[in-house]
């Protein structure tokens, strides 16, 4: 054979290979869609997770349908190299793990190369917390905002979709690609409660406080008089979606924080779910209530916001101990 045809057999066979491997990301995103219920995003994620590995495998000249466990390992040693995070190499090991797990289960591989490949150790940041005078300061300026336009005017409308937005995020803890891609339908009618859909396709009840309510009613007033009264949506808007994005959301909340005066640098719409979930805590609810309404599969995940109450109880522990002073004296 000569060493032309031997090098192009040789990149026929890659180009099969890559094309293998396209094809079964596709199957292993279509499973993840329709059996495991994953959402828009985590697709995508899932999806460039893939494209990345299976670009640094091929360079390589392996591809991601035949990868063994020295490639995995390579791909982790590759990571750390370029300085990535210990939550993005954890994230990415395991899109890896499921996609190798989904190969194993189809009978499209004898083998799983990412079995006992451990994932690199990361510590769970506390989430930030911010403190109900802030939240209230938050929704004060909102309402104001609000009262301060013409009514039915575009700064009108887009003032109070901003308060609701507030309100139903901190009264319900949704995360926020679940709260702007409400169904109308289900807040009309509803009496303090909404069933929600959230990960994996999961149903829960949510409760909204007597301001949300206020507020939810007079949006509705409003949205149903406009150009979108026959939207699907809560928050309807002309995107490819048909609803408001998270962006743009984060975008105008910051805005709202920087003009109340609050450091905006890291307010977003999951500061308010983290405030949601600490508030409640510190005024004495269940954890698991919490891990419930938050939608948490794992209480372990909800645990993480215990820390404010273990910082409340130092202090009480500080401040009312009766041998309290008598440490502070030594």
């Amino acid at each position: 054979m000569s060493m032309s045809l031997w090098i192009h057999g040789t990149f026929l066979q890659k180009r099969i290979n890559e094309m293998k491997s396209n094809t079964v990301i596709d199957h292993f995103l279509e499973m993840m869609s329709a059996e495991r219920g994953a959402c828009e995003h985590t697709l995508a994620a899932y999806q460039r997770d893939l494209q990345w590995a299976q670009d640094e495998l091929f360079s390589h000249s392996v591809s991601l349908f035949s990868a063994q466990r020295e490639d995995l390992i390579g791909l982790l040693s590759l990571m750390h190299t370029l300085g990535f995070a210990a939550s993005s190499q954890a994230r990415r090991l395991s899109t890896l793990r499921q996609f190798y797990q989904f190969l194993y289960a189809e009978g499209l591989r004898a083998d799983d190369p990412s079995h006992n490949i451990d994932a690199p150790r990361q510590g769970r940041p506390l989430p930030k917390v911010v403190s109900e005078n802030v939240v209230t300061k938050l929704l004060d300026l909102a309402q104001l905002e609000v009262n301060q336009e013409d009514y039915g005017s575009k700064g009108h409308f887009r003032a109070l979709r901003l308060q609701l937005l507030i309100e139903m995020l901190y009264a319900t803890g949704l995360r926020i690609s679940e709260l702007v891609s409400l169904p109308v339908q289900a807040v009309r009618g509803k009496d303090y409660s909404i069933l929600v859909r959230g990960k994996g396709k999961k149903e829960r009840m949510v409760l909204l406080s007597k301001k949300a309510c206020q507020v939810l009613s007079q949006w509705l007033s409003l949205r149903d008089q406009g150009k979108y009264a026959e939207s699907l949506y809560l928050f309807p808007a002309r995107s490819e979606t048909g609803y408001i994005a998270r962006q743009v959301v984060a975008r105008d909340l910051k805005s709202l924080a920087r003009r109340a005066g609050i450091k905006s640098g890291g307010f977003s719409p999951h500061v308010l779910r983290h405030a949601f979930a600490s508030h409640l805590l510190q005024n004495g609810a269940d954890l698991r209530a919490v891990q419930h309404l938050l939608g948490h599969s794992d209480i372990a995940t909800t645990q993480i916001y215990t820390h404010v109450l273990e910082e409340g109880l130092y202090r009480l522990v500080n401040e009312h101990h009766p041998l309290a002073d008598e440490q502070k004296a030594r």
